[in-house]
């Protein structure tokens, strides 16, 4: 989650392979590669098995879990032979399941059971032949007796007092009381490895906290030290995308460090509410699936995934929200055809030539207008009721596009609940269409960007596609963020049963959706409303866990338009044959791209100031301040640091009198996980750090500032730039961030140059090896089977409907 994390954190695209240098620095936070082995893929989670040879028995009794609980039969608890010991006297650690941002978690549709609980109370175990928490490694000396617990101050004194005493840095204190509630010091003091659960802490540092308070009595075998591992792989799966991890792999992990009996650490998580089990159909090439009601359900190989309560609620409310907007959506009949039974209405079709079935022929339509569509009272509105368009309308509209995929957008929106649209930079033009011809319709249409940037881009094409509102503060007020849309700040508000009052929603930037925001977005939408879920379908997925939109297209849950409207130019050439994975050389007359061989980050460092500062604004006229640098990760001797260092001194030089910042300084704002605001530094006061964020005054406090909230934002990480343009790009490739390449990558860092790209090479084979071989870093989600499953029981229902 490269785009918003603290100092000290390492997006997914800086991840290292398991077993790697990169993957071990200690001021980096672990991803899934360092988390699992490598060989834990997907089909293979049910099947391996560690040394000990217990993963086909756990396997097994996972699955059985997951189908007793789905029914409702019986809970996770009873699932295990020897009843577990209760829990020593010992406060419970806080509530961990809602989201980092403090709003409610999304609701699921799925039944709980009354053990299901965030976090659970650790306790050793006590009666499993399993050895005791000072059993796992013998001292050489006489182990020393836990030193008893002093008496502790109250509130921020109190948690200070308990981290000295084991070590730990004492600026933790505000993160562990906002992680671990009020009662901080007192749960520290009992479960050292509570503190597992401050963003950046690791677990070795976290054992060493633990050897302090504890003694001899704080070995590996402590069950209180698997339980926090196990939620801290899951966390660190989160960071790197993951909403859920193969038990296979989750079972290494805790082998990898040094937990004596993982299968009995996984079997404790679940019976006590810490994860949730699930299992998952794998789909065989070639292999048919099931009927229904055959009975092959045993035959059919699954993988069994454990998953944090908070993600597994968003992504089943996704699921579920999208299926609901599918299901309720009532198209207008038309009167020639009969109802009207459009596309994903049954939430069963998908692909682009589906998305126009059922749709009036457009010789037998032209003509229609607007003032064809009827408008029917909506009872309870206050307001004047939203019009319903009527099908000739609508294909009256869509002859009017300006393009023929936007044509066919149109009328895929008119017949269904639920639309999925791809694209590249220049196909953002076919959902401004949609949303203008929408409004022209009556309908409350509005379009979202992941951000500012976006939404400019956006509200300059709408007021393309209505010419007649240019001048006006139409087309600006039918563009907003997805964060100003949800937070109220932009946007039509909401109703009196707290939806989002519209009509049409078209989300653009899908990619950048993560599971949380998007659950909050699906539940924001009224039964009956119009989604349109649209983007490039070759960028780097969010910076939050999922992947919704790459699951929502391979699910081929609704109607899909493709875009056919190429993007022109040297630019949009080398990103389109990047797409399909090649790496040709294009013609670049007025020099559109540059290719800047380096050999090593030492002279990689040097030539991108150079550029920036001196040859694109001496040879393109465009300003230092208007050039974006892009680069794999934050660390390296060419990462985000570095270089950013470099340009401060070259551009800005300063002593950095406010929290390391002067006037002038360009940063990245990070005001939520996943989201990016760049800016430039204007000063600071005792209020905070003052930013010009795209010429909005923002105020960042100082604790946010001296959290990391702000970093130098000369150079960003692609995850960072995702969903922002830039006049001139220069894409930075040291040798030692081939490991980091992807095609995505690639594709979304040579993107965000609008007129200019400059290439600062010194990855040489390894950029055209990543583009050909390495489409993206996959991440393990349940999305896409549960829309899947959606599709079926949709499918199922239809005839007794």
């Amino acid at each position: 989650m490269s785009t918003d994390r603290l100092a000290g954190e390492t997006p997914p695209e800086q991840e290292g392979a398991a077993g790697t240098a990169d993957a071990r620095k200690a001021d980096d936070t672990a991803g899934p590669g360092q988390a699992g082995p490598r060989e834990a893929g997907p089909g293979q989670a049910a099947q391996q098995a560690p040394a000990a040879g217990s993963g086909k028995a756990t396997a097994a009794a996972l699955a059985a879990a997951v189908r007793a609980v789905e029914s409702g039969e019986r809970s996770a608890a009873s699932f295990f032979n020897s009843p577990r010991p209760a829990p020593a006297a010992a406060p419970a650690a806080p509530d961990r399941s809602t989201p980092a941002g403090g709003g409610p978690a999304p609701e699921v549709a799925r039944q709980r059971t009354a053990q299901d609980t965030a976090a659970p109370a650790r306790a050793p175990l006590g009666d499993t032949g399993a050895p005791g928490p000072g059993g796992a490694a013998t001292p050489t000396a006489p182990a020393s007796a836990p030193r008893p617990a002093a008496p502790t101050a109250p509130g921020l004194e109190g948690v200070r007092q308990v981290l000295a005493a084991g070590g730990a840095p004492e600026a933790l204190a505000e993160k562990a009381a906002d992680v671990l509630g009020e009662r901080a010091a007192q749960v520290l003091g009992e479960d050292p490895w509570q503190l597992l659960g401050v963003p950046g802490v690791r677990p070795e540092q976290a054992d060493g906290f633990a050897r302090a308070l504890l003694g001899g009595g704080a070995g590996p075998g402590d069950e209180r030290r698997a339980q926090a591992l196990v939620g801290w792989l899951l966390e660190q799966a989160a960071l790197a995308g993951h909403s859920a991890l193969e038990a296979s792999a989750l079972r290494a992990a805790l082998a990898q460090r040094s937990v004596p009996d993982p299968d009995d650490a996984l079997q404790t998580a679940i019976a006590e509410g810490a994860v949730l089990v699930f299992q998952d159909a794998i789909e065989e090439p070639g292999r048919a699936r099931p009927a229904a009601g055959d009975d092959e359900e045993a035959e059919q190989p699954v993988r069994i995934l454990l998953g944090l309560d908070r993600f597994a609620m968003a992504e089943e409310s996704v699921a579920d929200g999208l299926a609901r907007l599918l299901n309720t959506f009532e198209p207008v009949p038309d009167p020639q055809q009969g109802p009207a039974d459009g596309p994903g209405g049954d939430g069963s079709t998908g692909g682009a030539a589906d998305a126009e079935a059922g749709a009036p022929d457009a010789d037998e339509t032209t003509g229609g207008t607007a003032e064809d569509a009827a408008a029917e009272p909506v009872a309870g509105d206050e307001e004047a009721a939203p019009a319903r368009p009527s099908p000739a309308a609508w294909e009256a509209a869509a002859a009017a596009a300006p393009s023929p995929s936007a044509a066919e957008l149109i009328r895929a929106a008119a017949h269904s609940g639920l639309v999925a649209h791809t694209g590249a930079e220049a196909a953002r033009a076919e959902p401004a269409a949609l949303i203008a011809a929408a409004r022209s319709l009556g309908l409350r249409a509005f379009g979202a960007t992941h951000t500012e940037d976006g939404r400019r881009r956006l509200a300059a094409h709408l007021a393309e596609s209505a010419p007649e509102a240019a001048g006006s503060a139409e087309p600006d007020a039918a563009a907003v963020t997805v964060s100003g849309l949800l937070s109220g700040q932009q946007g039509p508000g909401r109703d009196a049963d707290g939806a989002l009052a519209l009509d049409l929603l078209v989300v653009l930037d899908a990619p950048q959706l993560d599971l949380e925001t998007a659950a909050l977005l699906v539940e924001s939408l009224a039964d009956g409303t119009r989604l349109v879920l649209s983007g490039d379908p070759g960028v780097l997925w969010s910076a939050g866990p999922g992947r919704l939109f790459a699951d929502l297209l391979a699910a081929r849950f609704c109607p899909q338009v493709a875009s056919r409207t190429p993007d022109f130019g040297p630019i949009g050439e080398l990103v389109s044959g990047i797409g399909i994975g090649e790496l040709s050389q294009v013609e670049a007359p007025g020099k559109e791209v540059v290719i800047v061989p380096v050999r090593d980050a030492g002279e990689a460092v040097h030539r991108t100031v150079q550029l920036v500062a001196d040859s694109v604004p001496r040879a393109l006229g465009v300003p230092a301040d208007h050039t974006q640098v892009i680069t794999v990760g934050h660390g390296g001797a060419a990462g985000t640091r570095a270089l950013n260092a470099a340009l401060k001194e070259r551009l800005n030089p300063g002593p950095g009198r406010f929290g390391g910042f002067d006037p002038g300084d360009r940063v990245a704002y990070a005001p939520a996980p996943g989201r990016t605001v760049p800016g430039t530094v204007t000063g600071a006061d005792a209020a905070g750090l003052h930013l010009d964020c795209a010429g909005g005054a923002v105020v960042v406090p100082r604790e946010q500032v001296g959290a990391g909230a702000v970093r130098h934002g000369w150079a960003l990480t692609a995850h960072q730039a995702a969903g922002t343009r830039w006049p001139a790009a220069v894409v930075v490739l040291p040798g030692d961030a081939a490991a980091g390449l992807t095609r995505a990558w690639v594709y979304t860092a040579f993107s965000r140059g609008e007129r200019h790209l400059s290439v600062v090479q010194g990855a040489d084979q390894a950029l055209p090896r990543a583009i050909a071989e390495v489409p993206v870093k996959e991440r393990t989600t349940r999305l896409r089977a549960l829309l899947q499953l959606q599709r079926v029981q949709s499918a199922e229902d239809a005839p007794a409907g």
